[in-house]
């Protein structure tokens, strides 16, 4: 298919203005081979955008040779990086526990039964006092972190912008959080399992 191209197989300085004949060319095709590799749509949008920035500052400092080969190499590359990345803990990590029957998580635990029933709801209220108590023992800073993005669903970067810290700090305390209170419930899940 590299043969095909209706721009040179080597792109210089001079043929920049070629990058949008490019992104019609192969647009789609990367867009399909992202998007059979990613989780979401929106994930595949952000890893193509990635790939054409490359382009673009590539086109700048270098020649491409097979132009088709050379996107789609750097497109698994970022797909790579994207599950590289540390993906953030959350409140859902921190309430799977590993039991006799495979990964039991607390939400099953805590929504199974949506008619009142009072044994039910006891162990929804155990549970947010568990969860309190162990958000107190935890730094500032941690529990702050935890309580904007994962339970007031407020986005990193928003929080990095409230408090001037980069989101890599942010995510990092937050894991930290996830950590204590996953320890500190464990207690509690195996309570109730044993109850």
């Amino acid at each position: 298919m590299d043969e095909m191209l209706t721009i040179q197989p080597v792109m210089t300085n001079p043929s920049r203005k070629n990058i949008s004949s490019v992104i019609s060319q192969f647009g789609k095709r990367l867009f399909g081979f992202i998007r059979q590799r990613v989780n979401n749509e929106a994930d595949a949008e952000d890893i193509l955008q990635d790939v054409w920035y490359q382009l673009t500052a590539t086109v700048d400092t270098e020649p491409i040779e097979q132009v088709s080969s050379w996107l789609f190499r750097v497109a698994r590359n970022k797909i790579i990086d994207s599950y590289r990345k540390k993906k953030p803990e959350s409140l859902e990590d921190a309430l799977s526990f590993q039991g006799e029957d495979g990964e039991i998580s607390f939400k099953e635990v805590l929504l199974a039964d949506k008619n009142g029933n009072p044994e039910t709801e006891h162990l929804r209220n155990m549970f947010w006092k568990e969860l309190q108590d162990a958000l107190e023992e935890l730094p500032e800073e941690q529990r702050n972190v935890f309580i904007w993005n994962e339970l007031e669903d407020v986005p990193f970067k928003e929080i990095s912008e409230k408090t001037g810290l980069p989101v890599n700090t942010l995510i990092s305390r937050k894991r930290y959080a996830v950590l204590h209170l996953r320890e500190r419930l464990q207690t509690l899940y195996n309570e109730i399992i044993n109850y």
